[in-house]
C-alpha cells in the first residue's frame, strides 16, 4: 500500500512532469489525484499501489463535459506494484517515473516543453503506454534514443553521408549546437521633408548561441523529439537577453535607409542625404532556442557538417564549448 506521505510526493512529482509537458494540471477528489488538460486532451491521474483501487480506476470510463459535448479522458496510473494487471490504463512504474521526471527537470533547465505522447496500451506486460518517438535518420538503421527531448532541426544527413561529405577519416560524433532562431515583423514609417519612408518587413533568421554569428534559420522547420543516444548537447554561451539585443541591433541596421532629397536653390541643385532608422518599438520579435544537429569528424583536422542541410561549416565550433 502507498502511504499518504509517499502518495503526496508522487502527486507533486507527477504534476511537475505534466506541467513540463504543457498540461494544465489540477487536483481532483479522491480516489483520483490529478486531472490534466492540453489542447483538448483530458488525462486523469492516480498514484496508488492498492489493487482494489487500481481495478476500479481501470474499469471506470471517465469523461469531461465541454459545452455541448463529452470528452473521453485517458487514464494514467503511477504505481510501485509492477505486477498490477490493467487493461484500459496507461501505467508508469519506477522506470517510467524516473525517466520522465529526469526529462522534465532537463526541459525546465533548457526552458523547453517536455514532449509526451500518450497512446493506449491493452496490457501492462506489453510495456509502458507513454512513449516519446525517437528520431529516425534517413538512410540509416533506426537509432537508439537518449531519452533527452530537444527542440531541434531534423537530422537529414546520416552518419555515413556525413563521413562522405567530410572526405576525411575519423569518428563522427553528433552534437546539438544551440541557436537563437527568430521571426520578426517590422512596421511603421517616418516622414522627412514630404518623403515617406516605410519600414514594412518580415522575415526569419538565427544567431549561433556559441559565437554569435548570423546564420540562416527557420523556426517552422524545427521538431520536438528525442535525440539519438551518445549525442552531445552543447550549452549556450549567449543568453536570451544578449541574443535579443544583438538581433534588434542587427535588424535596425538592416532596415535603416539612406534617403537623398533633391533641393534647388536658384540655379544650383544639390542633394541632402539623411539616415532614417526604424523605431525599435515597431519591430515585433519572436525568439526561440533551437538546436542544430552537427556531425563533427575528428581526423587530421576537424570537419563539421550541418546535419540538417549537409553543408560543411567554415568555422568549426569546438573550442570553449560546454557539454550538458
Amino acid at each position: 500500500m502507498m502511504d499518504e506521505k509517499i502518495r503526496e510526493k508522487a502527486k507533486i512529482a507527477m504534476r511537475g512532469i505534466l506541467q513540463a509537458a504543457g498540461y494544465d494540471v489540477e487536483e481532483v477528489d479522491p480516489p483520483l489525484d490529478l486531472s490534466a488538460m492540453r489542447d483538448g486532451d483530458c488525462l486523469l491521474i492516480m498514484c496508488s499501489n492498492t489493487h482494489e483501487e487500481i481495478a476500479e480506476f481501470d474499469r471506470t470510463n471517465y469523461s469531461l463535459r465541454l459545452e455541448d459535448r463529452d470528452l473521453a479522458c485517458n487514464k494514467l496510473l503511477f504505481t510501485l506494484e509492477e505486477s498490477v494487471p490493467t487493461e484500459n490504463s496507461i501505467v508508469w512504474g519506477v522506470k517510467e517515473f524516473v525517466r520522465y521526471a529526469g526529462e522534465a527537470a532537463l526541459a525546465r533547465v533548457l526552458e523547453r516543453q517536455l514532449s509526451l505522447s500518450f497512446v493506449e496500451s491493452s496490457k501492462r506486460a506489453a510495456g509502458t503506454a507513454a512513449t516519446i518517438a525517437a528520431p529516425e535518420i534517413k538512410g540509416s538503421e533506426p537509432v537508439e534514443s537518449s531519452g533527452i527531448t530537444l527542440t531541434h532541426l531534423p537530422i537529414k544527413v546520416n552518419r555515413q553521408a556525413a563521413e562522405k561529405i567530410a572526405g576525411v577519416q575519423g569518428t563522427p560524433n553528433l552534437r546539438f549546437m544551440p541557436h537563437w532562431m527568430y521571426h520578426y515583423i517590422s512596421s511603421g514609417e517616418q516622414t522627412y521633408k514630404d518623403r515617406r519612408i516605410p519600414f514594412d518587413s518580415e522575415g526569419d533568421g538565427a544567431i549561433n548561441a556559441i559565437n554569435g554569428l548570423q546564420v540562416e534559420g527557420n523556426v517552422k522547420s524545427a521538431v520536438e523529439a528525442e535525440i539519438p543516444q551518445g549525442s552531445d548537447v552543447i550549452q549556450p554561451h549567449i543568453s536570451r537577453e544578449d541574443a535579443t539585443e544583438r538581433i534588434y541591433n542587427e535588424l535596425i541596421e538592416r532596415l535603416t535607409q539612406r534617403v537623398r532629397i533633391k533641393q534647388e536653390k536658384g540655379d544650383a541643385i544639390f542633394y541632402e542625404e539623411k539616415v532614417i532608422k526604424p523605431d525599435r518599438k515597431n519591430i515585433k520579435l519572436e525568439i526561440q532556442q533551437i538546436y542544430v544537429p552537427i556531425w563533427q569528424i575528428r581526423g587530421k583536422k576537424i570537419i563539421e557538417i550541418n546535419g540538417f542541410t549537409g553543408e560543411i561549416l567554415s568555422e568549426p565550433m569546438d573550442e570553449g564549448v560546454e557539454i550538458l
